[in-house]
């Protein structure tokens, strides 16, 4: 229960955030981390459209924000694997699969050294590949994936929202 207080937190402080400034890409960014967070405590269609929207903001910060393409092309690569997995049609699950598969590509070119992204890289390949014999053990890998980023992303979200509260309190104490 925490954890969701803490992401509508996070939410409306983006939504805020983007009121001001709508070309702040790390704002975007964080914006789609959490709604990405919040569709897990959702369901069906609702999750989905949460997913849609976060995939719209990580999509607008690629652009806005090239310095952190590697963290937002990951970001996008989950987004396509949590809407696969709540596709029922297989054929259309597949093609989110493929396009997880080209972002984690992507962010693992754009960041070699990074462990998350190859592992990420690895999982959807092996997966889209046998995509057509799917059954529930790669259903729950990729949950294991899938929560291995949620992970990440309240690792993440802690402390942008930890900064930003720090940097706030430095700006109230000067004036």
């Amino acid at each position: 229960m925490e954890m969701l207080l803490s992401l509508e937190r996070a939410r409306k402080s983006a939504e805020t955030s983007y009121a001001q400034n709508p070309l702040d890409g790390d704002n975007l960014a964080r914006w789609g981390r959490v709604l990405l967070n919040l569709a897990r405590f959702e369901h069906g269609a609702e999750s989905k459209q949460m997913i849609s929207d976060a995939t719209s903001k990580l999509k607008k910060a690629l652009t806005l924000n090239p310095k952190k393409k590697h963290d937002v092309l990951w970001c996008l690569g989950n987004a396509y694997t949590s809407y696969g997995l709540l596709t029922t049609d297989m054929d259309a699950a597949a093609l989110y699969f493929e396009k997880a598969t080209m972002f984690f590509k992507q962010a693992s070119d754009a960041d070699p050294s990074n462990d998350l992204y190859r592992k990420s890289l690895d999982a959807a390949a092996k997966s889209s590949k046998k995509k057509k014999s799917i059954n529930i053990n790669y259903d729950i890998f990729y949950w294991v994936i899938l929560a291995a980023g949620i992970v990440a992303w309240v690792g993440f979200a802690k402390s942008d929202v930890s900064t930003t509260t720090t940097a706030s309190a430095m700006n109230t104490s000067e004036v």
